[in-house]
């Protein structure tokens, strides 16, 4: 799974703590799912999507062979 998380922090000027901290995580476990590492739950994902005033979609994406 893709994700643009970075992206959508560099367009709010967010560090990784700063976001992290928004939806009440470390920031390891933010660089974890950002780099691919770990899947976040749906409450998370709902949680990013609603920081950045977007929808889960734009933020995560299957890979081909994924779906």
């Amino acid at each position: 799974m893709k994700n643009t998380i970075k992206v959508e922090r560099a367009k709010k000027n967010w560090t990784q703590a700063d976001l992290a901290k928004h939806i009440g995580i470390s920031r390891q476990s933010l660089n974890s799912i950002e780099t691919g590492k770990f899947i976040p739950s749906t409450i998370l994902a709902l949680r990013m999507a609603k920081a950045f005033d977007t929808s889960v979609e734009v933020l995560f994406q299957l890979e081909e062979g994924e779906y």
